[in-house]
């Protein structure tokens, strides 16, 4: 699970989009591996007093985020994460080699630490797959260099200022295009979740990559450049940093997912395809209303003539009594005529 965090260090957080507060803030993340002895039956490791250990040992530093990534018979993988990424370069020297005393252990845990590896995408990776893909056509836009995804992105930021503290909000395409207009002329985006069809749609078109707990809270959308050196500027400039929100009482940051798309997702063919299915939906909810509709207008109809029947019977019953009592009236006037 992808976690917004709230951060303090914000000297470091560069302008992204301001009329919605938004900055980009430098990475400091780090790989920690603690070696584990020999552990006898009956004994236990705790990752959180190992965590404990470490967090001690960073100081006067502390970690912003610290969580086990893996762990094995032989190590214990952990994620970490510094607010400042000045910062990064000294708490590696202070943890790497370092031994960690556990309680019931007389050997010491040994502990390795380093940056933790780049996997942003290079302009050598979307160049080099896009002229070795078979099924793109450089000629066409969706099939080239041009269309970024992005993902964990929270939703309250990326609508309009009035509306973030509403129920079921959801982010506004105008505005997602409107700030990466500053890298260039945006040929179009997508934000799959504001489209009602686009889950009931196919996996290869409906563009929904990402899936998580926190769909409610976050999502994913796709941008879509008319040059290619926008879109080599915009991969450039979220390179090794993380979306920060700054508000008037705190100040929150998460690691976002930045990509090329690779699915041809904004390919006019797929853009076509989405397009004739979500008509297919909207004509058949049509026709679902209508037939519902017209069951209703049955529905009331029926009802409509129980009630003039169940009227009639009553009426009717009514002439009968009033009949009855008017005869029995008739009865006794003609029977004291008689006596008289």
């Amino acid at each position: 699970m992808t976690h917004i965090q709230t951060i303090e260090n914000v000297a470091d957080c560069i302008p992204f989009y301001l009329p919605h507060s938004l900055y980009l803030k430098p990475l400091a993340k780090m790989q920690i591996s603690v070696s584990l002895p020999t552990i006898k039956s009956g004994k236990s490791v705790s990752n959180l007093e190992i965590m404990d250990k470490l967090g001690a040992e960073l100081k006067p530093d502390k970690f912003l985020l610290l969580k086990v990534s893996k762990s094995t018979v032989n190590t214990i993988r952990l994620e970490a994460e510094l607010d400042e990424r000045k910062r990064l370069r000294a708490a590696i020297q202070r943890l790497d080699g370092i031994s960690l005393r556990i309680s019931g252990f007389s050997e010491s845990f040994r502990v390795r630490c380093a940056e933790s590896k780049d996997d942003f995408p290079t302009r050598h990776d979307w160049d080099s797959y896009f002229r070795d893909a078979r099924n793109m056509d450089e000629m066409k836009a969706g099939e080239r260099p041009d269309t970024i995804h992005i993902s964990h992105l929270p939703m309250r930021w990326f609508c309009p200022r009035h509306s973030e503290h509403e129920e079921n909000v959801k982010p506004s395409e105008n505005i997602f295009k409107r700030i990466f207009e500053k890298f260039g002329r945006v040929r179009m985006v997508d934000i799959p979740i504001c489209d009602p069809y686009r889950k009931s749609m196919q996996a290869d078109i409906n563009g929904m990559r990402t899936f998580s707990f926190e769909q409610d809270v976050l999502f994913e959308g796709y941008v879509q450049f008319e040059e290619y050196s926008s879109f080599v500027r915009a991969m450039d400039e979220f390179r090794g940093n993380k979306l920060v929100r700054k508000f008037v009482d705190k100040t929150q940051a998460i690691n976002i997912c930045v990509s090329f798309d690779k699915q041809k997702h904004l390919s006019d063919s797929n853009i076509q395809r989405r397009e004739r299915i979500r008509k297919k939906f909207i004509a058949k909810a049509k026709a679902e209303d209508e037939e519902r509709e017209k069951l209703k207008k049955q529905q009331e109809e029926e009802l409509d003539r129980e009630r003039r029947t169940v009227n009639k019977y009553l009426l009717c019953i009514t002439n009968i009594s009033k009949a009855k009592q008017n005869t029995q009236h008739c009865k006794k006037i003609t029977g004291k005529s008689k006596k008289s």
